[in-house]
């Protein structure tokens, strides 16, 4: 099928609505479903930057309404996967945050909650003490879910660590040659977000390439984005590239984007919501799903797409 394409329109013309959602379209679904989409698949939700009761109560938090999502969406699927992308509860990753936050909202799915530590997680204890404590997770790992290979990544580690991850990484690849690989991590490598981007993650983006990795999921700025195919230089490739999703948009506070980035197709943060994705044995589709909303806020139409594995 054919993807979306780069922002199309003039820029002029969209100025008003740079703030809110890029001008790209979402590709039309084919008449008929692609042979990489046949057979059985396994569903992911994916979103970061989640719980925050600072203001109200749990029960009146986007992080209550993006679970409610979840959970409707859960029924009658016990092989679905949640993956929770970093910034699990806001200020500073406290157990009580977690208790009291997360819990009642997101943690309704912990059994099958697969997540990664974001940056506020280590601001209430230097070690990330309430997100460990809580997942019971290592800093980085690996599963499956059906043929698909998914390698959850820590981007806040100090440099050594890092390098450790780095070095596990390589060998876990080249321990898991299976045709389609998913990683996730908080912390994008491409974003037009309001956070500056940092290259932490480069090298690990420059093995999965060279492994022949499909997806790169990340949270970090409160919005959602996806990103052409690309290497670990930001240049398109279409044959090998890593697609990169960002979904910030678990329940934390929206904001607007700043720094506009080459090869972003789609860009959204008028809405909370989470990306589903269908993982089958030769590819995968997509699909961006918003909250409800009483219709007083314009929204783009929603992103979806498929494409194969390399």
């Amino acid at each position: 099928m054919t993807l979306s394409s780069p922002l199309s329109c003039p820029f002029t013309a969209c100025l008003p609505l740079l703030l809110l959602w890029g001008c790209a379209g979402a590709p039309s679904a084919p008449a008929t479903a692609p042979a990489y989409l046949a057979g059985p698949a396994y569903t992911v939700y994916a979103a970061g930057d989640i719980a925050d009761c600072r203001q109200r109560g749990w029960q009146y938090t986007g992080a209550a309404l993006t679970a409610e999502l979840i959970a409707g969406e859960l029924a009658g699927k016990p092989e679905a996967a949640v993956l929770s992308l970093g910034d699990h509860t806001y200020p500073v990753g406290l157990a009580a945050e977690f208790r009291d936050c997360y819990a009642p909202t997101w943690g309704r799915f912990k059994e099958r909650t697969y997540p990664t530590p974001g940056n506020h997680e280590y601001y209430g204890s230097k070690a990330a003490s309430g997100y460990f404590d809580y997942f019971g997770r290592p800093d980085y790992y690996s599963f499956q879910l059906g043929s698909w290979h998914v390698i959850s990544l820590n981007s806040h580690l100090p440099a050594a660590r890092l390098d450790e991850q780095l070095a596990w990484l390589k060998d876990d690849l080249a321990r898991h040659p299976t045709r389609c690989t998913l990683a996730y991590w908080h912390a994008p490598l491409y974003s037009s977000g309001g956070h500056r981007a940092p290259k932490t993650m480069q090298p690990a983006w420059q093995a999965l390439h060279e492994a022949g990795a499909e997806l790169v999921l990340s949270g970090h700025d409160h919005d959602y984005e996806r990103f052409a195919p690309q290497d670990a230089s930001g240049n398109v490739d279409q044959a090998r590239g890593l697609r990169q999703f960002v979904i910030g948009t678990g329940g934390a506070f929206l904001t607007p984007f700043f720094y506009f980035m080459p090869h972003s197709e789609v860009r959204d943060n008028s809405s909370h919501g989470v990306l589903r994705l269908r993982l089958h044995e030769a590819g995968y589709s997509w699909q961006y799903l918003a909250v409800p909303d009483d219709g007083t806020v314009a929204r783009p139409a929603p992103d979806s797409g498929a494409a194969p594995c390399h």
